[in-house]
């Protein structure tokens, strides 16, 4: 079993759902039978993930996340990382310094694993974490001194994937999130989960513009869908206007549920998002997406 849990479900500057991360738990049996998962995955960590993560640890089921009081951040074994924004990486540093500093035993530590792009992986460090991580006491580290570092090819067949309990197989697309110069030159990625033995599917859009031709074949495949939105209207968004979701065929609304949303979600404007889609996704609430 395969379940998705938003730690937030906001947009970037949202302040009332945390910002827009995601905990998978990969189960043997599901967590009416097991008191934790047998893996876990972080999609993004950003500025407002530790908190969320804390809150979350406080409910029931989730109490393996819980340790004396605080996060117990060698219960994250994975993080995937689907582009630099500061909402999506800005709480890697904490994650990192606890693994170390409140986890570390003897001189060694709890490291997860960090699963990206290459391109994702180098500039995260170079541009990101190496500010605030790169003095370790009495040299210099890197990102391996943190994290175990899979880089993922996208694009390149066999090597665009990863997988947890050798089940669940994760493939990275290229999302249209923000063009320097042309689609897809800026690296972002979504995420298309399938369970390889009964070929059950998620799609997971990551941050991206409205690019429904790139992906259509993934969202019908898919039992169930998860797109981000932007809802209010823009010349030149950086994510799907709402409008342009509406337009989706019906099959494909009615399994999706939208995230990444603005503080104004539950005004009168999308008081038909649950007629139309499947709905706006909810906080720190766990969906089974394979079963």
């Amino acid at each position: 079993m395969l379940t998705l849990t938003f730690l937030g479900v906001g947009s970037a500057f949202a302040k009332r759902n945390y910002q827009s991360n995601i905990l998978i738990e990969a189960w043997e049996k599901g967590p009416d039978e097991q008191a934790s998962p047998n893996d876990t995955m972080l999609i993004d960590f950003g500025t407002t993930g530790p908190l969320a993560l804390y809150e979350l640890m406080q409910k029931p089921g989730f109490s393996y996340l819980n340790k004396n009081g605080q996060v117990n951040y060698p219960a994250i074994h994975r993080v995937f990382i689907t582009h630099q924004h500061a909402d999506h990486i800005g709480g890697l540093e904490e994650m990192a310094l606890m693994n170390v500093y409140a986890y570390g035993n003897g001189g060694k530590h709890y490291k997860p694993q960090i699963i990206s792009s290459p391109s994702i992986l180098m500039n995260l460090w170079d541009q990101s974490l190496k500010g605030g991580l790169s003095a370790m006491a009495g040299r210099y580290a890197l990102l391996q001194d943190y994290f175990f570092i899979l880089a993922i090819n996208p694009g390149e067949p066999n090597k665009d994937r990863f997988t947890m309990l050798k089940r669940y197989q994760f493939r990275i697309f290229p999302t249209d999130h923000i063009q320097i110069e042309r689609k897809y030159d800026w690296p972002s990625y979504g995420l298309y989960l399938e369970d390889t033995q009964t070929r059950q599917a998620a799609f997971f859009s990551g941050d991206t513009r409205f690019d429904y031709p790139a992906y259509a074949r993934m969202m019908e495949c898919a039992g169930t869908c998860f797109h981000d939105v932007q809802l209010f209207e823009q010349s030149k968004p950086v994510h799907a206007l709402i409008s342009e979701l509406r337009a989706l065929p019906e099959s494909i609304r009615k399994k999706t549920y939208l995230y990444h949303y603005s503080d104004e979600w539950d005004t009168e404007p999308f008081a038909d998002i649950e007629d139309r889609f499947a709905g706006f996704a909810q906080p720190q609430e766990r969906y089974t997406i394979l079963d």
